[in-house]
């Protein structure tokens, strides 16, 4: 399930991430990225992932495709996590983000309000 946090505000948008995504929560997602971007050249995003969060095959996909497509649109990305896992995945990411211009870290839970302050900064 993806939820919208009360902190998006602006070209700042905040998620949480739990359980398994579906194609049509991916849809929606997407949706709501393509408003944000009518508006803003850019867009910033904290992710907040669930120990349970997970993509479907179709999801993914999409996710990956719309991503790829707009990568010059994101300004800083923050995934919030204390999986071991993520914190891996996100640290070679990270480079391949640098390379295109994008801001990318990863944040411990406990971390959440600093995730959200560098996002919006």
């Amino acid at each position: 399930m993806i939820k919208e946090l009360a902190e998006s505000q602006g070209s700042v948008l905040a998620f949480e991430i739990t359980g398994k995504v579906t194609l049509e929560e991916e849809k929606e997602w997407i949706e709501k990225f393509d408003k944000v971007l009518e508006e803003y050249d850019k867009v910033s995003v904290m992710v907040i992932l669930g120990e349970n969060a997970s993509w479907g095959t179709k999801a993914g996909y999409e996710d990956i495709k719309w991503a790829i497509t707009h990568m010059k649109r994101f300004d800083k990305i923050a995934i919030v996590t204390d999986s071991v896992v993520w914190k891996w995945l996100i640290t070679l990411d990270s480079q391949f983000a640098k390379l295109v211009g994008i801001g990318e870290r990863h944040f411990e839970s406990s971390e959440a309000k600093e995730a959200l302050a560098w996002v919006s900064n």
